[in-house]
């Protein structure tokens, strides 16, 4: 097998039972660890009003783990620029990186973005899904529909209450621009009026961008020529084409001279199935919870996830995420995770593991760990 680096996106779960701190001192625990497993990243996602989910702020995060850590790259997966500006998120950058040179990841997402002018789509021939499976056995299941979710009265909400009153989110295509620009400390407004960001100019970054479709996010990362995260826990349905119109939106740019594609999966590996599946038992009324415009709940132990009484419209609304869940040995999720690889042509894979006892979590990323080394001998 092809030497291909797995890395880490952590949520920052809260368990049933248990609380935020202790939810912030699991993920730098899980950082130090993976760090010493050989993961190659550690990045925090942007998550708010979850009750089960204490990632609010990446940045904070990031500077809390760098303390802890002293190789591990971290970084943001990802901040959601719909409501930050491209100055503020290089100041805040900027000013992790005076610290921790060299180590930082600024993941930026287009999440509640005004959309950019429509723009003719780049031509690109994606292979075709048959039977809900890509051409090497990928599962591929359909699309969800998230419009009932952004529509939800906790979204709404949650606009409001991050964003100033009449304010309105850049187009992310500019936003983007302006924080490579920023970065660079080649900035210049309409009116020729240049600034000089201090933190920020020139600071040591990987610029990246995630994406859940070939949509705008694919296209912005592509034509900039920064690095792609395809989200394959969060859109399954998309992977392939998020992957390939990135791919064919590519021009080099004088940090990356070829495309470079990372792919999340939400994986969950135990010593035998039996007992990953049996970890895994909450994953579904977690996803329900999101889903249904709730907000993410406290991770459920696994018996309170078995006494909840589905009925067929709760089963549609997560089986695309439990149906692309890697569950199992280690054995069976790596290939799992070959496939997922090989379908989009991965050069990383980004695992995002939850369970309800933290040191299930720290077990399923050290077997997983173990058998990929095992592989790229």
């Amino acid at each position: 097998m092809r030497t291909t680096p797995l890395a880490v996106l952590d949520l920052v779960p809260i368990s049933s039972g248990s609380t935020a701190a202790q939810a912030l001192r699991n993920s730098v625990d899980l950082a130090q660890r993976t760090e010493r497993l050989g993961y190659s990243r550690y990045w925090f996602a942007e998550h708010h009003l979850n009750p089960g989910v204490a990632g609010t702020s990446p940045a904070v995060l990031l500077a809390l783990t760098a303390a802890a850590t002293s190789t591990i790259r971290l970084g943001s997966g990802a901040l959601q620029m719909g409501h930050r500006t491209a100055l503020a998120t290089v100041e805040e950058f900027g000013l992790l990186d005076a610290v921790h040179p060299g180590r930082f990841d600024l993941g930026l997402g287009r999440s509640g973005g005004r959309p950019g002018a429509p723009t003719k789509p780049t031509a690109v021939e994606v292979p075709q899904v048959v039977g809900g499976r890509a051409p090497n056995g990928l599962p591929i299941p359909p699309s969800f529909d998230p419009t009932p979710l952004l529509k939800s009265p906790r979204m709404a909400l949650q606009k409001t209450l991050l964003q100033l009153p009449e304010a309105k989110p850049q187009d992310y295509g500019e936003q983007v621009a302006d924080v490579l620009a920023l970065i660079a400390d080649d900035y210049q407004s309409d009116t020729g009026e240049r600034v000089h960001v201090v933190p920020g100019r020139g600071a040591n970054l990987q610029i990246w961008i995630l994406g859940s479709s070939g949509g705008e996010s694919a296209t912005v990362a592509g034509r900039n020529g920064v690095r792609f995260a395809a989200n394959y826990h969060v859109a399954p349905s998309r992977v392939i084409e998020a992957t390939y119109g990135y791919r064919a939106s590519f021009t080099p740019s004088v940090d990356l001279a070829e495309p470079y594609v990372a792919v999340s999966a939400d994986v969950v590996v135990a010593e035998t199935e039996s007992a990953a599946r049996e970890l895994a038992t909450g994953y579904g009324l977690w996803v329900r919870s999101i889903r249904t415009g709730e907000g993410a709940v406290e991770y459920p132990t696994p018996d309170v996830a078995r006494r909840h009484v589905w009925s067929d419209a709760d089963r549609a609304l997560v089986s695309d995420r439990v149906d692309t869940q890697f569950v199992g040995s280690a054995a069976q999720v790596a290939d799992q995770l070959e496939l997922l690889r090989d379908a989009t042509g991965a050069d990383e894979l980004i695992i995002t593991t939850i369970t309800h006892d933290h040191r299930d979590r720290v077990e399923s990323y050290a077997l997983l760990a173990e058998e990929w080394a095992r592989r790229a001998n």
